[in-house]
């Protein structure tokens, strides 16, 4: 158990050494200790003795000075150290509008020094930042965020519906003040529209504008001011956005109808600037809600995590925090109670939902010594079960970790994306300005060049180009989640939807990776505790499978002890050599065999004489001769790499249908074959589960692993399918060419509907108002194609 002390003011319990130490008292931030002493300061320290045992969320103005974001605390609760001893953390930026935005705020952090990676996603405002902690502090890239109009807060899943309720009550007030006004506007309008046609005096026509300028004001500087705030910082960033387009056409709108009005002649175009408004910040509102329903699937797990997990100590059952949990505590959990911790069971038994992790919805029944898996849910069950890992590296905090970073890695067409975007509202500004000086020079008159002008601005629409690419992403994560496959990086979608081949390994991925023993051969009588004790640690399934069929109570200790990555185990005990491990080992050190089978053989040698051979043979998987006659309509080529001897290979192979075999290779023999596919301009998609399949999977275009494969696999793996089914491996396939395409779809609409449009509004086709619908209706139409798909694949 750490050493944590809570915080005198939130009660929020964190490392002494991180706390900040104030005559006797102890407080996790700057925030908490400023409002410990305006308490006490006024009197009202009794509030901490009703208070006494209630956990506080952390002042929000712990996080209005920048500097509060060094402090140790947060660091603890928020930061993270990668491999590389980088300092890692996820934000949240308010502000973002459009993709102009993540441009300019990605722009702005890469140009920092120290800042090793900044990506934002644009669908949920999601910030994956990796820096150098001693070149640069998280309180200066925090500051560079707020001097460019943003601001950050860190990501905590338990409190962003918390910030989205937030960001929809603003949006609800602002829409209120705007759907009103603007619907009061056109009832005047009507007045209006009815006087032109039967006539109308211009003093009743400048009553009518008045009453509609009246209330159009409130809807362009109020409802609008988000693209005024939006519009100046980017021009004080030299940055052309979407919201300058909003803000300049509905301003423009504004000031000419109010010269109209003054003047008193002409016609006023304040219905437009209330309209203009009203329906961007509709279609806004609507886009903010389609995009959180497809990044809650992403969420949904970590979101609901309690924070206490219940332990057996000295007869006792406590509650005691989840990070406090170490390997081999003995956690206690009842029948409708999440697993939060990996473990073993030590008593009792039930039924366990593991849809969660694995999308199947049968639940597991479960009994003494067979494993639980955190993240799934107690059905009846009530267990007491043996840690297994610390919650930092259990299966539930990865899984957290791993859908939290999943979309951070834009793929290349997003990229293409975002380029095109970057100068997009540029050059709409330039094609208005020149639509509207050939207009008036044509010659029209200058209220209609302005109006022209004005719809090529507002029909414009980046968003949806912004749009297309992430939105589309964010399903195919979240379709994969649902169905228990796990893309560590959404650029992985796109890689594997252009897959030329697929290279998988035989034992656990084509077969169910649990060989029996079907046959003992002996040639010379020895202690079977030596063998089990052997194979007892190897987590290879072949070992795995003896291990199982020699197993006794008694164990030895060697003097020397080696495992070979696809050859076996080497031993040494009492100045003899124990071999156990397939026929390669056994040729390495000079031993010779002619016993032959069909099925998967260990040998076991004692000092060079093999003393047994076990025939093994392992199941083939549900679905596997139905994934490669897929992927071979879809034009993927199936090669199978396997460890295992040339029998054993062949009549997988035979069975599932695979007609390139490659047999009895090693780690580095993989890696070779792997290398000549891309020397080939292949891309190459490698699934394997092993510790002898890490360093093919790591060199892959994308690796794919089995959930129930070594951990160094998952580790190196860019996909883990949860479920071990070759049908997820199938849909994996499926979810990601079903993305790529969507995608493409997107990006289809977003051009065709700009390259349609803006040639329309230049023509003088299209008027403000209809403008401002297009211009809603477009970013609509690429959200609404994604949702399609995922309402489809749910069914």
């Amino acid at each position: 158990m750490s050493d944590k002390i809570a915080c005198d003011h939130c009660h929020l319990e964190f490392s002494k050494d991180v706390m900040i130490e104030d005559d006797g008292h102890y407080f996790c931030c700057n925030g908490c200790q400023g409002v410990y002493h305006l308490l006490t300061d006024e009197g009202l320290d009794s509030f901490y003795d009703k208070a006494k045992n209630v956990k506080l969320a952390p002042p929000t103005l712990q996080y209005e000075d920048s500097s509060n974001f060094d402090a140790p605390a947060f660091y603890d609760k928020f930061v993270k150290i990668n491999s590389d001893g980088f300092s890692e953390v996820s934000l949240i930026i308010e502000g973002i509008h459009c993709s102009a935005c993540v441009w300019l705020n990605e722009k702005a952090l890469h140009k920092m020094d120290g800042v090793v990676e900044a990506n934002i996603n644009f669908t949920n405002n999601k910030a994956h930042i990796v820096w150098a902690d001693d070149i640069v502090k998280l309180s200066e890239i925090i500051d560079m965020i707020r001097a460019i109009g943003y601001n950050a807060f860190p990501y905590d899943a338990s409190l962003q519906e918390a910030h989205a309720n937030k960001v929809r009550k603003d949006y609800y007030l602002r829409m209120a003040v705007a759907i009103f006004a603007a619907m009061n506007v056109m009832w005047i309008a009507v007045a209006q529209y009815a006087g032109y046609f039967t006539g109308i005096s211009q003093e009743m026509k400048t009553i009518l504008n008045i009453a509609e300028g009246t209330l159009a004001t409130p809807v362009l500087f109020y409802s609008g001011w988000v693209f005024f705030r939006g519009a100046y910082y980017g021009l004080r960033n030299k940055v052309v956005n979407m919201d300058l387009l909003v803000a300049t056409g509905a301003l423009l709108t504004y000031v000419y109808s109010v010269y109209i009005t003054v003047m008193e002649r002409g016609e006023a175009y304040f219905d437009s600037v209330s309209m203009i408004i009203t329906f961007v910040l509709i279609g806004k509102f609507l886009e903010v809600l389609s995009k959180k329903s497809a990044a809650d699937t992403l969420d949904v797990i970590g979101k609901h995590l309690p924070s206490e997990v219940k332990v057996l100590q000295n007869g006792k059952i406590e509650s005691i925090k989840l990070e406090d949990i170490s390997v081999g505590d003995i956690v206690v959990v009842s029948s409708g109670e999440r697993v939060l911790i990996d473990g073993e069971i030590l008593k009792g038994e039930g039924s366990f939902d593991e849809s969660n992790l694995t999308g199947e919805s049968e639940p597991i029944y479960k009994k003494v010594d067979d494993k639980v898996i955190s993240g799934t849910i107690s059905i009846d069950a009530d267990v007491q079960y043996k840690a297994t890992k610390d919650f930092e590296h259990s299966t539930l905090s990865n899984l957290v970790t791993l859908l939290e970073s999943a979309i951070n890695k834009k793929p290349k067409i997003e990229q293409l994306a975002n380029k095109l975007s970057e100068h997009f509202s540029t050059t709409i500004l330039a094609l208005s300005f020149l639509t509207f000086l050939v207009w008036w020079l044509w010659p029209h008159d200058f209220e209609t060049a302005l109006m022209v002008g004005i719809s090529v601005i507002i029909i414009a629409c980046p968003c949806a180009l912004g749009l297309a690419t992430p939105v589309a992403t964010l399903v195919g994560l979240s379709l994969g989640a649902k169905k228990g496959i796990l893309f560590k990086e959404a650029a992985q979608l796109e890689t594997m939807a252009k897959a030329d081949v697929l290279v998988v390994d035989k034992t656990g991925t084509l077969t169910h990776g649990k060989p029996e023993v079907v046959k003992e051969n002996i040639f010379q009588k020895f202690d079977s505790t030596l063998l089990y004790s052997l194979v007892k640690t190897s987590k290879h399934p072949v070992a795995q499978g003896v291990k199982k069929f020699v197993q006794t109570d008694n164990e030895i200790l060697f003097d020397e002890y080696m495992q070979i990555p696809a050859k076996g185990i080497v031993a040494r005990v009492n100045g003899s050599l124990m071999l156990g491990g397939n026929y390669k080992l056994m040729q390495d050190n000079g031993i010779e065999s002619d016993f032959e089978s069909d099925k998967t053989l260990f040998y076991f040698a004692i000092d060079k004489n093999i003393v047994a051979v076990y025939e093994l043979e392992d199941k083939i998987k549900d679905g596997a001769k139905e994934l490669i006659d897929t992927l071979n309509v879809k034009g993927i080529a199936t090669v199978m790499l396997t460890g295992d001897h040339q029998k054993s290979a062949l009549y997988v192979s035979e069975q599932v249908g695979i007609s390139q075999v490659h047999f009895e290779l090693t780690p580095e023999e993989k890696l070779a074959f792997i290398d000549k596919l891309h020397k080939d301009e292949k891309v190459v998609v490698m699934v394997g589960d092993g510790v002898n399949d890490v360093l093919a999977l790591a060199k892959a275009d994308i690796g794919i692993v089995m959930g129930s494969g070594s951990d160094i696999a998952i580790d190196v793996g860019d996909v883990v399918l949860l479920n071990d089914s070759l049908m997820s491996l199938l849909d994996s396939f499926k979810i990601a060419k079903t993305t790529f395409r969507l995608i493409k779809q997107n990006f289809a609409i977003s051009l065709v509907y700009n390259g349609i449009t803006i040639p329309l509004a230049m023509a003088g086709l299209i008027i403000p108002l209809v403008a401002a619908i297009s211009m809603s209706v477009s970013s609509l139409l690429v959200v609404g194609n994604s949702m399609r798909i995922k309402m489809k694949w749910n069914k």
